[in-house]
């Protein structure tokens, strides 16, 4: 016998695509005390006073916290039938009677029985309060994982959704059953691991699964059926789309590049998410002496498939909201938005960090239920937690949640990681500066770090670009707005400086390279030293590659310039008076600066730095006094990959 559930049973035990507040386990069953709780609960579910499409009791299953004790109790298998007909006696008494649907199930071994109370849609329902005879009859709903009497707004509003069925879960009467694609269903059915997809009869599955409905004799689609099950749903429901819009810039407004996604729901979703992830820049970086990598993306996929996955669940796909959900892409932020705004009872204040979603009926029964089990939605109320907390870990700006008065339309705003917004800004400035718009290049530069005004990286694009153009004042300007306390600063520091030097400025230089922390990232160690060097402190610049470790090792520039440190260092020993310890040091310095000379040239990198590495390697093997033939040798080299070189012959024909 197939299964008629939907869900697959081991994925409902461990509450995977289903909320733990939609679950119920009940050990055994007995007449009495049991009875009563079970058919309070089946009332609850009907009830659907959150419109989340009911809810399951298992029978045979104990729990603790919440979640299934496995193995399972299990129920006698001789009294499964005798179990079922009461439970069935037992709803008829509710007002209105109402059936739920009841799937014995195995499990380890073990039979339980699944009853499954989809929301009913002649709702509200009562129950008796207990088992006795003529025991008042109370409306139930559920409030998180507890079955509670409905009381004061809370009936009120269950009273408010009597016959009132959810736009998602309704019958389609003007379109055909075919219209439901049976390979999409089976597909479906197959990921999300359900027995169900083994009933031959379709119509059997989209009765099982509640998405058609019988009419006057014959059987239609529910809405969910054609949104999940059909070939195109914009055909019926004109807001069921994905509309994808690139922008180049906020101040002009100009579309770079449009996508839209059509087809049913969750195809739609996962599609939209491939092409949002291309736009997803991606930057590693390897902590010096730890295993580990930190990094930043400039959107956060979870964050962005949350935000997506909420738009399409919790927008309204009535004729009165035909438009589709919009992703807006700008150089600085992602916006989703979808139509209309949320539902009452949602006030901004409940979408700000560390504010819960109080509970409340939701939009879309089964769009979420469907959704929640192909593990594409969160549980109610996890959602925007989830977003801050994606964002916050990523290093992003927090996100922006936000809707008008009218509740016309509901946005969230993604900023972009900082560095990401200045990468953007670099790229362009470039293409700017290419086509020969540098007023363009350079006002795009500024408008960004007004933005990010602690953007190390568009801070000394800036100080750079006004250097290359001789105008040392606004460089300057620039580098006096960066915040000092800022963890950039020193980035800053090294631009400044090198602008200096590069004006013949070396005082100044020498004054802003003091103000220097102690220790610094490899890369601002090798930037420090070369500057250091450039200004005549060799000493200094030692000391920073020295501060920089193994990291030198990796870079073939920064391994070249620490061994000239080495030989300047070695040539700035006195000879005179003769001190054996001043020896010593010179020799070890010459030895350090040939071994690391070596390492350069085994090493990938230009001619001209293999070149200059030899001619180096020459000069050190002649002052430590090697063999004629390798400092030969090493000029010879050198001249090889540089022929023009005046200075390579020089030392070649002194030897």
């Amino acid at each position: 016998m197939h299964s008629i559930l939907r869900i697959n049973v081991e994925d409902l035990l461990h509450l995977r695509g289903v909320e733990s507040a939609r679950v119920e386990f009940k050990e055994s069953w007995n007449d009495g005390p049991v009875a009563s709780a079970v058919l309070r609960t089946v009332c609850a579910f009907a009830n659907d006073w959150q419109n989340l499409n009911g809810g399951y009791l298992v029978l045979g299953v104990g729990a603790q916290d919440g979640k299934a004790e496995l193995p399972p109790q299990g129920l006698s298998p001789e009294r499964l039938e005798e179990i079922q007909k009461k439970i069935r006696g037992r709803c008829n008494t509710l007002d209105p009677p109402y059936q739920p649907v009841l799937s014995p199930e195995t499990v380890q071994g073990r039979h339980l029985l699944v009853i499954w109370a989809p929301a009913s849609e002649v709702r509200p329902h009562q129950a008796p309060e207990s088992a006795e005879k003529g025991s008042p009859r109370k409306f139930f709903v559920r409030i998180g994982a507890e079955t509670v009497e409905a009381k004061g707004e809370t009936l009120t509003q269950l009273m408010q959704l009597t016959a009132r069925v959810p736009f998602d879960d309704r019958r389609a009467t003007d379109v055909l059953l075919e219209r439901l694609r049976e390979p999409e269903v089976r597909e479906y059915l197959t990921d999300i691991r359900s027995n169900l997809q083994e009933e031959p009869d379709a119509r059997v599955i989209y009765r099982n699964m509640f998405i058609s409905s019988r009419v006057n004799g014959h059987e239609v689609p529910r809405n969910v059926g054609l949104l999940f099950f059909s070939e195109d749903p914009g055909e019926w429901f004109r807001g069921a789309r994905v509309e994808v819009v690139q922008f180049a810039d906020d101040a002009s407004g100009n579309v770079m590049e449009e996508r839209i996604f059509r087809g049913p729901l969750h195809r739609q979703i996962r599609s939209c998410l491939s092409y949002l992830r291309s736009f997803s820049v991606q930057h590693l970086e390897k902590l010096q002496d730890q295993p580990e990598v930190k990094g930043w993306v400039s959107y956060p996929l979870p964050a962005m498939e949350e935000s997506l996955v909420n738009a399409l669940y919790h927008r309204s796909y009535e004729p009165a909201d035909p438009e589709p959900t919009k992703v807006y892409l700008y150089p600085d932020r992602m916006e989703v938005i979808s139509y209309p705004g949320p539902v009452p009872g949602l006030e901004l204040e409940h979408f700000r960090p560390g504010s819960k979603i109080p509970p409340h009926p939701a939009r879309n029964r089964r769009i979420g239920e469907l959704l929640k089990e192909l593990g594409l939605a969160e549980g109610r109320g996890t959602g925007v937690p989830k977003v801050y907390r994606e964002m916050a870990r990523n290093g992003s700006p927090e996100p922006r949640f936000d809707f008008d008065t009218a509740r016309s339309y509901f946005r969230v705003t993604l900023p972009a990681h900082p560095e990401y917004v200045a990468i953007s800004a670099l790229r362009d400035a470039a293409h700017l500066r290419a086509i020969g718009d540098l007023a363009g290049a350079r006002g795009r530069l500024r408008a960004a770090l007004q933005e990010q005004p602690a953007s190390t990286v568009i801070a000394t694009a800036l100080i750079e670009d006004f250097s290359r153009g001789g105008d040392l004042s606004a460089a300057r300007e620039v580098f006096l707005a960066f915040p000092a306390e800022s963890s950039g600063f020193p980035g800053v520091v090294l631009s400044m400086a090198g602008a200096y030097l590069n004006e013949g400025l070396v005082q100044e230089a020498k004054s802003l390279l003091d103000r220097l922390p102690s220790l610094l990232a490899p890369q601002e160690s090798f930037s420090a030293a070369i500057l250091e060097r450039r200004a005549g402190r060799h000493d200094r610049a030692h000391r920073y590659f020295e501060r920089a470790g193994e990291a030198v090792l990796r870079d073939v520039r920064a391994l070249h310039e620490f061994a000239q440190a080495k030989v300047r260092l070695a040539q700035e020993i006195p000879r005179f008076p003769q001190s054996r310890y001043n020896r010593d040091a010179r020799t070890r310095l010459l030895r350090e600066a040939r071994d690391l000379l070596k390492r350069v040239l085994q090493m990938d990198a230009p001619p001209t730095r293999h070149a200059w590495a030899w001619f180096d390697l020459g000069r050190v093997l002649r002052w430590l006094k090697a063999p004629s033939s390798e400092v030969k040798a090493a000029f010879e080299n050198a001249l090889r990959l540089a022929p023009d070189e005046e200075r390579f012959r020089r030392e070649l024909e002194k030897t």
